[in-house]
């Protein structure tokens, strides 16, 4: 009877700690006091040991046949879900705004002094309105006409669409409307409609290749904070085919670094692939590869990277080594420290890391 109890006990035991096995073979994924208790029971219990064993072999098998997913997936992924982050985070804070300025936020919890406050406004509007409607107004003098653009026979309210009235537009007090792409032949470049909001609209026409058009595309880039996603989305990928123009380069490298949208980012980094290796390029996917904080764009950088190093256009010097060593011990994503050590051994002979 006391030998049925013992292992009536045993199994109780053994029922503890049979769903931790699999976490305990893994490694690392347990708290130090659980490690504790399964290796003491381990010690006692040769049934659970072998079911310990069991378990490794089946994380040896998993890991043997592990395959990292796609970057180009991981990237839309991440991509996708940054700007679904975006959107809630926009709508929460204008829901907060407008809450705030709604009258029940501030009339409900004193309703009292709402209607003491209700009254004075309504007496106040029912003895100052009648006077100020029965004050004259004096027609306003017709200003002299501005200069005007005859080009197109409109009048000034209608939009131009020249490039002259281009010239005369204000690009810091002006916003663009929306960017329209139409698709041309097969040698031809895309025409480009740029819609442009002032005190008389604009809208621009014209490729890529027209200074005018470059012109606004590289300014909405310089300016991110003050255009949608989605207008600056457009903007680098127009300009991705004038990415060996060293402006457009430029401009493409400081969107990587300071645009807050990590989708325009990753496609800013998309846009300078295969344009004409240069150190901005090379410091500037460095400087994503350290500093940005989105794992998609991380893993755009070290491809991009691990690209130039492989056709031997990158220097190997202390700044590019320092960052790759850095990223094979330290960066979360394990894609990211495996294309690191491999772009090290493109670089030259193996080394410690």
């Amino acid at each position: 009877m006391e030998r049925e109890l013992d292992g009536e006990a045993m199994r109780l035991a053994c029922s503890k700690f049979e769903s931790r096995l699999i976490l305990y073979a893994a490694g690392n994924e347990l708290a130090p006091a659980e490690q504790t208790e399964i290796a003491d029971h381990l010690a006692d219990c040769a049934a659970c040991s072998g079911a310990l064993e069991r378990q490794r072999e089946l994380v040896a098998l998993l890991a043997a046949n592990r395959m990292e997913p796609d970057a180009s997936l991981l990237a839309s992924c991440r991509r996708s879900l940054e700007d679904a982050l975006d959107r809630q985070e926009e709508r929460g804070w204008l829901r907060r705004t407008v809450g705030v300025m709604l009258p029940s936020s501030w009339l409900a919890p004193r309703p009292a002094w709402s209607a003491a406050l209700l009254l004075i406004i309504g007496f106040s509007v029912g003895i100052l309105g009648p006077r100020l409607l029965q004050h004259p107004v004096t027609p306003a003098t017709p200003a002299p006409s501005a200069d005007v653009d005859t080009t197109n026979g409109g009048d000034a309210g209608e939009p131009a669409s020249s490039h002259s009235a281009l010239s005369t537009l204000d690009l810091h007090t002006a916003d663009v409307a929306g960017i329209n792409v139409f698709p041309a032949g097969d040698h031809e470049l895309a025409r480009v409609e740029l819609q442009m909001k002032a005190q008389r609209p604009v809208t621009l026409e014209g490729t890529v290749d027209d200074d005018e058009v470059k012109r606004v595309l590289l300014y909405i880039l310089r300016n991110n904070e003050r255009f949608d996603p989605d207008v600056r989305l457009n903007a680098v990928d127009l300009l991705r085919t004038r990415n060996n123009d060293s402006e457009v380069r430029s401009v493409l490298c400081h969107a990587v670094q300071t645009d807050r949208n990590a989708a325009v980012r990753l496609k800013a980094l998309e846009a300078l692939n295969g344009a004409e290796p240069q150190d901005i390029i090379r410091e500037t996917l460095l400087d994503a590869l350290v500093d940005d904080q989105n794992p998609g764009v991380r893993i755009e950088a070290i491809n991009e990277l691990r690209d130039l190093a492989a056709k031997g256009q990158v220097v190997r010097d202390d700044r590019v080594l320092a960052v790759l060593r850095e990223r094979a011990r330290k960066d979360s994503s394990t894609y990211i420290r495996l294309q690191s050590a491999a772009a090290i051994r493109d670089l030259g002979p193996r080394e410690k890391f």
